[in-house]
């Protein structure tokens, strides 16, 4: 194969790699669900959880300016 040049051939690179190597693909989904637990225990630690993370999360969204103050 020619050298990938575009982000596409670097997309269409991968899928033949993983259509010839099974192994790839259970890195990429460990290191996927690996994400995802630390983000989940990171933000369960920030906010805590249930209503509580809602309104933690409210309120640290307003602090860094990506969600405006309620108007009263």
């Amino acid at each position: 194969m020619k050298k990938p040049i575009k982000d596409m051939d670097y997309v269409k690179l991968f899928a033949e790699k993983l259509k010839k190597d099974n192994s790839l693909f259970k890195q990429q989904k460990m290191l996927i669900e690996s994400q995802l637990q630390a983000s989940r225990s990171l933000f369960r630690n920030m906010f805590g959880t249930g209503e509580e993370f809602k309104k933690n999360a409210r309120i640290y969204l307003r602090k860094v300016g990506l969600i405006k103050p309620v108007s009263r």
